[in-house]
């Protein structure tokens, strides 16, 4: 018995080795990935969207590995994509209750700042 467990610990000790390496690897991506610009030249659109993609992968290895999500039930996937849901419903309620402010389309269209086109009476 006491072989049947050291064995089943070196394998848990090789896979959160292993995890701590692809974060390692992410981690030294992400670096690189900071210096090449991606997208329009005034943009940094492409560069946030690459570093949120790798940043996703390495939140899912911790949630996974060391949060041990990996061996949960189907139950605890069903919760967590509920408050995804309701996260994602939270954020595009404030965005559309952002742009759905009065003036806001008329300063958003010409560039400048709400406050900037009130001062100057347009």
């Amino acid at each position: 018995m006491e072989t049947h467990d050291a064995a089943v610990f070196k394998r848990h000790i090789r896979q959160y080795i292993g995890v701590f390496v692809a974060l390692l690897v992410a981690t030294v991506l992400t670096v690189a990935v900071s210096y090449v610009h991606f997208g329009a030249e005034d943009s940094h659109v492409g560069n946030v969207t690459v570093a949120m993609i790798i940043a996703t992968v390495k939140a899912a290895l911790v949630a996974g590995f060391f949060m041990h999500l990996v061996a949960e039930k189907r139950s605890i996937y069903t919760m967590l994509a509920t408050t995804g849901v309701f996260f994602v419903a939270l954020i595009a309620l404030t965005v559309f209750a952002f742009y759905d402010s009065p003036g806001s389309h008329d300063a958003l269209k010409g560039g400048r700042v709400a406050t900037e086109a009130v001062a100057h009476g347009h």
